[in-house]
């Protein structure tokens, strides 16, 4: 099972620039909002795109979909860390959480 991280250790991080925060739930999910700096990467689009958008695969990355009813954070987390990704981490909690504490979120697609 992957590790889990708390919204405060998340926001920290975050604010520092010191993780790579990936939204698993993708599509108008995402385009409606997300955790600041997120990227959008699906348990489908793994295979595909996790070399492109995470190239450094010790780098701190941190998973976390809707809710913790939301499966998509683990099944992403389970494909990065069997291509050899070392940091993952999941934001159980999820975006509910996230947006319920009043913290920040960006909404679109990002360039």
């Amino acid at each position: 099972m992957t590790a889990l991280i708390t919204r405060d250790e998340l926001k920290t991080r975050i604010d520092a620039g010191t993780v790579t925060v990936v939204d698993t739930l993708g599509g108008s999910h995402y385009e409606q909002q997300h955790l600041p700096g997120a990227v959008e990467l699906t348990e489908n689009q793994v295979a595909d795109r996790a070399g492109t958008l995470l190239p450094d695969k010790h780098a701190d990355i941190v998973v976390y979909c809707s809710n913790p009813a939301c499966g998509n954070s683990q099944a992403v987390a389970t494909k990065l860390e069997h291509l050899g990704y070392t940091g993952v981490r999941k934001y159980r909690e999820g975006i509910q959480d996230w947006v319920e504490a009043g913290l920040p979120v960006e909404t679109g697609v990002r360039a």
